[in-house]
């Protein structure tokens, strides 16, 4: 998998999500990444960030970012976004989310970007 840079990666992880590959969104954090999973709960290191998407997985979610801006500084860059979520809870609800993602990615010793903090509420953690 590449991801020549922070775009890539976020819309690689966003298309994996809206399949419901688990695997592949798991691939695209660090080892050691952080997801804040709601404000107040964060997700950190693989098997937590597993059992953290699984969740977000088994709503059948279609993502979708509204819009987008990075900010590169050498191998570090801030992604922020809006974003939005459709999907069915499994009692067959259906599940609307929104958000302003701010997100650290880090471009690897290979030269692809992963994800190593994943914030999808913002500032709304404050």
């Amino acid at each position: 998998m590449k991801t020549p840079d922070p775009l890539a990666a976020v819309s690689q992880f966003i298309n994996a999500m809206n399949k419901g590959d688990l695997e592949t969104a798991l691939a695209l954090y660090e080892p050691g990444a952080s997801l804040v999973v709601q404000p107040g709960a964060v997700a950190t290191g693989t098997g937590a960030l597993r059992a953290a998407l699984a969740g977000f997985a088994a709503l059948k979610p279609t993502m979708t970012s509204e819009a987008h801006q990075v900010v590169e500084a050498g191998d570090i860059a801030l992604y922020c976004s809006r974003w939005t979520l459709d999907g069915t809870d499994p009692e067959g609800n259906p599940v609307q989310m929104s958000g302003r993602s701010s997100d650290i990615l880090r471009r690897q010793a290979d030269g692809n970007w992963l994800i190593a903090l994943d914030n999808p509420w913002g500032t709304d953690i404050a």
